[in-house]
């Protein structure tokens, strides 16, 4: 699944246009490397976040094309 739809999907970032731009700032790494929107994310990838001066990393734990709102958090698990 693309970046920019995981975290959508995921529900870590509202919009898929946010994220696109997120990933598009270099503020998204995938295992340690700059991730552009499209980069494929797979179960067990460590992806960090920055959003302001919070970073944010976690485990991609499943991949899902629908999940309800409720069940989001089940896709990774927060690392720091």
């Amino acid at each position: 699944m693309r970046l920019d739809k995981y975290l959508k999907v995921s529900r870590l970032i509202k919009r898929r246009s946010v994220a696109k731009d997120c990933a598009e700032s270099d503020r998204v790494l995938i295992n340690d490397r700059v991730a552009k929107p499209a980069t494929e994310v797979k179960k067990g990838d460590v992806i960090t976040l920055s959003i302001g001066n919070k970073q944010t990393r976690l485990e991609v734990l499943e991949i899902k094309e629908n999940v309800k709102a409720t069940d989001a958090k089940t896709l990774y698990r927060i690392l720091d």
